[in-house]
């Protein structure tokens, strides 16, 4: 078996929410009939429970699929600060290898009909002295779902980071809007303005669900039917 689709899920900044969006496509795959497993190549932030590194990003991606894979694979690298990457793996005394981040990727798509691999903070936050998350999106060439945290001074990360996801030869094959300025103005007028200049399919807009949303909350906003079609077996080149 290989992977019939797959995306790679970044955000804007850190704390906008891509492991809620990214846990609410592997519920819709879910729903349409797909066995399918969400991927953290590196999370930052766990604690230590009962012996085993606790990572709340992790855990949501593992109960929104319903593939039991191991955990090796889904999240190679759980590190205990909540930090940048690069710096929560010096604590831990870890570097981050893309090599083996990618192996890991191929073993999942091999058992999997679908993977959705969520980034870590923005898109070209570093995991490595050598490396960053916009070098790990590049080599795995997978289409970019793009989430943009609503609130004021979004306009402009979000068009940056679309510019950086092109300027790596990636498709942005879609974007999310997620409100997480509940007291947001002008939260049309934004979306309209990113409507406009994003070229890219707007694929939902999550109303402010909050910090305890599950994945079958937030997937009824997002438009399931815009994931067909993207490719998963060759890398994708500038829209």
């Amino acid at each position: 078996m290989s992977a019939r689709f797959a995306c790679f899920v970044t955000g804007t900044d850190t704390g906008v929410g891509k492991s809620l969006v990214s846990a609410a496509l592997l519920h819709l795959l879910v729903e349409g009939g797909f066995n399918a497993v969400g991927m953290k190549p590196v999370a930052a932030g766990a604690v230590l429970i009962d012996g085993r590194l606790v990572n709340d990003d992790v855990e949501q991606l593992a109960a929104a699929g319903n593939l039991s894979l191991p955990a090796a694979l889904r999240a190679p690298y759980i590190l205990h600060a909540a930090a940048a990457p690069h710096v929560a793996a010096a604590r831990d005394g870890v570097t981050v290898s893309l090599e083996h981040l990618l192996d890991c990727y191929h073993q999942l798509a091999a058992s999997a009909e679908t993977v959705v691999v969520e980034g870590v903070g923005g898109f070209c936050v570093p995991l490595s002295d050598e490396a960053d998350t916009a070098d790990l999106a590049q080599q795995l060439g997978l289409p970019v779902v793009l989430v943009v945290g609503m609130r004021l001074g979004c306009l402009s990360h979000a068009l940056l980071t679309a510019e950086a996801i092109r300027s790596r030869g990636l498709n942005l094959a879609g974007w999310v809007a997620n409100l997480i300025e509940p007291d947001m103005e002008y939260l049309t007028d934004n979306i309209a303005a990113l409507v406009a200049r994003l070229d890219a399919p707007l694929l939902g807009v999550l109303p402010g669900l909050g910090p305890h949303a599950s994945a079958a909350d937030a997937s009824p906003h997002l438009e399931a039917g815009l994931l067909t079609g993207w490719p998963v077996t060759e890398k994708n080149t500038n829209r």
